[in-house]
């Protein structure tokens, strides 16, 4: 607790009990009225602490907006990527609440196994366009999954829009599937390259800092409104839902089912680790590398 934050669990009830047994009776309305007096409301806890920090946390944020603006001038694509938090599908609980003559059934628990199936949704955001895409997952959250949902968007969306681009620049976490530290992400990300024929490249958010991943604040909770309070009791039901994502900004919404099944405990072949074609930056090298299609660097 912090020594300098007053506060009470005890209702306007008690607190005008407490008050009276003490010589003081005051009605719980004027208790209210005085609280407000002093900014004391009700208010639930701020999750803003981080959980580390990373001593070159400013420097990589800098270099982020720095490429974030380069590659805007240039008019290349900036694409914020992130997984959402899984779904299930079935009679499971939902939190949130909609207008409706009588509450939907829901399981009394949330028991996974009741669920009928599992929702992975991984989030491409456009800040240029305010578009965002999400390509629903089945099976799991892996770097092939991550790749194949960009190749998805990009074939048939992206590249309509940029067909000029040179270059394209992946805002991500460090973590998850496409962590900064894994090999098999960078495997799998030089085969999407090859497919697509531009170079991508990732600056990764530094550890503790998802939040800061634009996506996070611009697109996936926008998403979560859409479709709070309702029953993903069919596929069919979570993608309409997500598909009706708006703002007041102009920010527009396009979702795909993927229904490969994506395998877990894959292992990076050893000929890549052996002559891998990933170019590291000489800043944050870490967080900040470009995969060139290959058959760029035989020119």
């Amino acid at each position: 607790m912090h020594e300098d934050v007053w506060w009470t669990d005890l209702s306007l009830e008690h607190l005008a009990g407490e008050l009276a047994r003490l010589g003081t009776p005051v009605s719980p309305p004027t208790i209210k009225q005085w609280l407000a007096d002093h900014h004391f409301a009700k208010r639930k806890m701020a999750k803003t602490l981080p959980g580390g920090q990373s001593p070159d946390r400013n420097t990589q944020f800098e270099y982020i907006a720095h490429l974030r603006e380069h590659y805007q001038q240039a008019g290349n694509p900036v694409f914020s990527i992130d997984t959402k938090k899984k779904e299930h599908l079935g009679l499971l609980y939902r939190a949130g609440r909609v207008y409706c003559q009588e509450a939907f059934a829901a399981f009394d628990h949330d028991f996974p196994s009741w669920a009928t199936g599992v929702l992975i949704p991984h989030g491409i955001w456009d800040p240029v366009r305010n578009h965002g895409h999400l390509n629903l997952g089945l099976s799991h959250d892996t770097s092939a999954f991550a790749c194949d949902s960009f190749r998805w968007f990009w074939q048939r969306s992206g590249r309509w829009h940029y067909p000029e681009a040179t270059s394209i620049l992946w805002l991500c976490d460090a973590g998850g599937s496409n962590s900064s530290r894994q090999h098999l992400f960078k495997q799998d990300l030089q085969r999407l390259v090859n497919d697509i024929g531009v170079e991508i490249r990732v600056a990764h958010y530094p550890s503790y800092c998802s939040k800061f991943n634009p996506i996070e604040r611009r697109f996936f909770p926008y998403v979560t409104r859409a479709c709070a309070g309702v029953l993903f009791d069919t596929l069919e039901t979570a993608v309409n839902l997500m598909r009706k994502t708006r703002t007041k900004t102009g920010l527009t919404v396009t979702v795909h089912v993927m229904k490969r099944s994506y395998e877990t405990g894959r292992k990076v072949a050893q000929t890549f680790k052996d002559t891998m074609k990933i170019v590291f930056d000489s800043l944050l090298p870490q967080w900040n590398y470009r995969a060139v299609p290959q058959f760029y660097l035989r020119q």
